[in-house]
């Protein structure tokens, strides 16, 4: 079977196909063939007002408190390959979205510090396949996404004061296989849980999939145990 070149790793890094990879940037909003680094006004421009165009005058965006910036819009089909931000503000109040084929309902929805497992607000490093959170707040999404005519992405600031992003979607354009599952994500937050009851992680899913795993961060509010547990 032909590689469709949509999920690579290092096991298939010396496969060829016809994927055509794509990105989108501050630099090139729309992923277009080319485009990138062309930007001539942008948050950077100060800083690259002596060097011009090409000089990444516009490496990020400014989201204004109470509003919803589109991170992507790309039509399909083909799959998200990696997810690179930055963002200031709020991680909480900072609701990230996916939406698959032209859904309502959105089949990502989470808080963005969450999303890449800084539940806490501020930066932890983390090393994994999936996520990686390096110094500098810097968050990185490895989940293989996969859509069939399209995808979306945005952030809504909720936060009562502006946030900047610096953000990067790496994705490739090309034929996706009928086995291929769409990535879901959810936040659930009981706080405080009451005594004795039960948080529930995932309720509700039909039909086949895989259940990938959970991030979790833990307070503990009981003088009486210390939140270690297996």
């Amino acid at each position: 079977m032909k590689f469709d070149g949509l999920a690579v790793d290092m096991g298939s890094l010396h496969r060829l196909s016809d994927a055509q990879t794509r990105s989108i940037s501050p630099e090139n909003f729309r992923g277009e063939r080319g485009a990138g680094g062309m930007a001539t006004e942008g948050t950077g421009a100060g800083c690259a007002r002596d060097l011009g165009q090409g000089w990444k005058v516009s490496p990020s965006v400014v989201i204004a408190a109470g509003t919803t910036f589109e991170i992507a819009d790309i039509e399909g089909p083909g799959a998200i390959q990696q997810i690179w931000m930055t963002p200031t503000g709020n991680w909480r109040q900072s609701i990230i979205r996916f939406y698959w084929d032209d859904q309502e309902q959105p089949s990502v929805e989470c808080p963005v510090g969450d999303f890449f497992a800084c539940g806490w607000g501020q930066f932890a490093p983390l090393t994994s396949l999936a996520i990686c959170v390096n110094p500098g707040s810097a968050f990185n999404c490895y989940w293989p996404m996969p859509f069939r005519r399209r995808c979306r992405i945005t952030l809504t600031n909720m936060a009562g004061a502006d946030m900047v992003l610096y953000y990067q979607v790496n994705y490739a354009l090309g034929e996706v296989s009928e086995d291929a599952a769409y990535f879901h994500a959810q936040f659930r937050r009981s706080n405080p849980l009451p005594y004795g009851e039960v948080h529930t992680l995932l309720d509700g899913v039909a039909g086949p999939g895989h259940y990938a795993g959970t991030y979790m961060a833990w307070q503990v509010n009981n003088t009486g145990w210390w939140g270690e547990g297996e």
